[in-house]
């Protein structure tokens, strides 16, 4: 199991243990982790699954690929570190890796 720590927009923090192979977003929804809406259930189609990883974390987390990349267009937000947890894939290099949740998925 991997340790991932989900910090709402509001400071509130949701400290998860994920399974090694599934992604970021599953770990969220299995969890019950307010905030990571997954409406397409985690085919990169959507874009409410996002959140931030915090700098110390992205270059283990990596880059979006370009069909992420494209899906995260559609949100007018910036914010650096962003990504799709549904691309997130849980491997023992993420372990402890904490990430912030948008005030909002749309």
């Amino acid at each position: 199991m991997v340790r991932i720590t989900f910090i709402e927009a509001n400071g509130t923090t949701h400290v998860v243990d994920a399974r090694l192979g599934s992604s970021v977003m599953l770990a969220a929804t299995e969890n019950r982790v307010p905030g990571i809406v997954a409406e397409c259930g985690g085919n990169c189609a959507c874009g409410t699954c996002c959140v931030y990883v915090e700098q110390r974390w992205r270059e283990k987390a990596g880059e979006p690929s370009d069909m992420e990349g494209a899906t995260m267009e559609i949100r007018d937000d910036p914010t650096p570190g962003r990504r799709l947890s549904c691309q997130m894939d849980v491997t023992k290099d993420l372990d402890g890796l904490i990430v912030r949740i948008p005030d909002s998925q749309f």
